[in-house]
Formats: C-alpha cells, sequence, structure tokens
C-alpha cells in the first residue's frame, strides 16, 4: 500500500455522501395545490378547443383528444357572414366604449382628486355607491331610457351603459394622488390650462392605471351578454357572445360550431392578456396600495 492509496477522510467527504434532506410536506402540497388549480382553469379552454376540433357526432364522447380531428367547423364558421358581422360589432362596441372609459374616467378622476369644491367627498362616494348596485337592476331603467331617446338596436344603445365606469373613476383617482400637485402648480405658471395640464402633465405619468383600465372596460363589454342581448332585435346588431347563442339555437344546438365561435372570440382577449398583462397586475396592487 502507497502513500497516495491513503485518502484522508474530510467533512466534505462526508457531506457529499449524507443523504439529502427531504422537502418540506407542506411546500410539496402547496406545489400540489397551485397545480390542481391551474389544471382545473386551463380544462374550460382545452374542452373548448378539443370540441371545436370534433365531428357532430363525437361531440358527447368523453375523450379530451378527438378521434378523427377535422378544421370543418372552423371553416362553416368563418364562412358564415353573421359571425363576422358578429365580430364587428363587438370590436365597435369594445373599441368605442373603451376611449370614451379612458377619457371620462380619468377626467372626472383628476377632478376629484386635484381640485377642492364643497362637496367632493360626496360625489366620489356617490359614484362609488354605485358599485354596490346589481346589473341586474339597472336593466329596466336603462331599456325604459333607450326605448325613450330612440336607441333600441343601436350600437349607441348597446354602449351607453359603459360609456362611463364608477370604477374607472375609483382607479384614475387614486392613480392621480401619486401625481405631485408641483407639477400640476409649475404648469400653471407655465400659462396652461386646466385641460391642458390634464393632458400633457398629469396623464403621461398614470400610464399605467390607463393601461389596466383599457384592458378590463374592453374586456368587459366584449364578453357582455346580458345587456346587448335585452337592447338589440335584429340579428346584424347582435354582439358576439349574443350571436354564438342564437347561432346555437338555430343549429340545433350544436355544441362543436358554438365552441368554435367562442374559440375564435377569445383570440383578442388572449392577444391582450399576453401583451398587457403586466399592466394589469400593476395597475391592481397599486390601486390596492394607493387605496
Amino acid at each position: 500500500m502507497t502513500a497516495t492509496d491513503i485518502r484522508p477522510t474530510t467533512a466534505a467527504t462526508l457531506d457529499t455522501k449524507a443523504p439529502r434532506k427531504p422537502r418540506n410536506m407542506g411546500q410539496i402540497i402547496r406545489w400540489l395545490l397551485l397545480f390542481g388549480g391551474g389544471i382545473l382553469m386551463v380544462m374550460p379552454i382545452a374542452y373548448m378547443i378539443s370540441t371545436s376540433l370534433k365531428w357532430p357526432w363525437e361531440v358527447y364522447n368523453v375523450n379530451l383528444i378527438p378521434e378523427e380531428p377535422t378544421l370543418e367547423n372552423y371553416i362553416y364558421v368563418l364562412e358564415d357572414g353573421r359571425f363576422y358581422w358578429w365580430f364587428v360589432n363587438s370590436m365597435i362596441v369594445a373599441t368605442l366604449t373603451t376611449i370614451s372609459a379612458l377619457f371620462f374616467d380619468s377626467l372626472v378622476g383628476y377632478t376629484l382628486c386635484k381640485f377642492k369644491f364643497p362637496g367632493r367627498t360626496l360625489v366620489f362616494i356617490a359614484i362609488l355607491s354605485t358599485l354596490m348596485i346589481p346589473t341586474e337592476m339597472l336593466v329596466i331603467p336603462w331599456y325604459l331610457m333607450s326605448q325613450s331617446f330612440g336607441w333600441l338596436d343601436t350600437y349607441w344603445g348597446i354602449m351607453f351603459p359603459g360609456l362611463m365606469t364608477a370604477f374607472g373613476v375609483f382607479l384614475m383617482k387614486q392613480f392621480f394622488e401619486s401625481v405631485p400637485d408641483d407639477f400640476i402648480e409649475a404648469a400653471r405658471i407655465d400659462g396652461l390650462n386646466e385641460f391642458q395640464i390634464w393632458w400633457s402633465v398629469a396623464m403621461p405619468l398614470v400610464r399605467p392605471a390607463l393601461a389596466a383600465l383599457a384592458i378590463f372596460v374592453f374586456l368587459g363589454n366584449w364578453t357582455a351578454f346580458l345587456w346587448p342581448l335585452i337592447v338589440t332585435n335584429s340579428t346584424d346588431m347582435y354582439t358576439l357572445p349574443v350571436g354564438l347563442a342564437g347561432f346555437g339555437d338555430e343549429a340545433d344546438v350544436a355544441w362543436e360550431l358554438i365552441m368554435t365561435g367562442a374559440a375564435i372570440s377569445t383570440i383578442p382577449t388572449l392577444v391582450v392578456f399576453l401583451i398587457f398583462q403586466r399592466f394589469i397586475i400593476r395597475g391592481v396592487v397599486m390601486a390596492g396600495l394607493k387605496g
């Protein structure tokens, strides 16, 4: 035996041979719960896409993967001119309503935040109190108003309830609190009027809130069903959710076609979330902190 064959046993050598410490059971449970929650969230979308790729005779099969996948449902839906108009109607309503809400909500939020006038707190509380009223209770007053002004079965009739939102006013007011008053006073000294100060000084400083509000309003109007169903009469004025429901009735509850239309209608919302999801998180978190 030589000297080189004798290797001293050190603490490092013993540590490398020691068994690894098992993971904390609480951490494993948390990961399992998160994994299970993720599966539950994804399953409806997976089922929707799976059904859209099935033939009619295969719709009621429980298998998630179609036996004979087909794109005939997508071809049928896209070639149907009604679906095109429903998509356009939803895009027009959601886009114009979002622009209006951004303008008026930010303007009112800035006014309530930066102007001191008697009854300001009372006005803000009155606006917030409307958040406690369920939409179903407002449908009848909205309908009577639309009927009186001749707004039934028009774009204006669909859009007017969402042209200004109480949540948007609250969100923008909370963000305008972070705009230093010194900036406002300096702009006034420079000769800017109040509208120019709001537009050129305050608005660029609250872009995360504007982005978050735009996403909330757009998605809310894109997926709205109850009010467009009530205020529209002709098929040409249907929005996408209403049109898909009626399309299913005409097709004798053809679930493969309904799921196909639903899958196509989710594309704009998925694009919005993928691009602006960081603004959603930042907007909600900062609004909660400022509240």
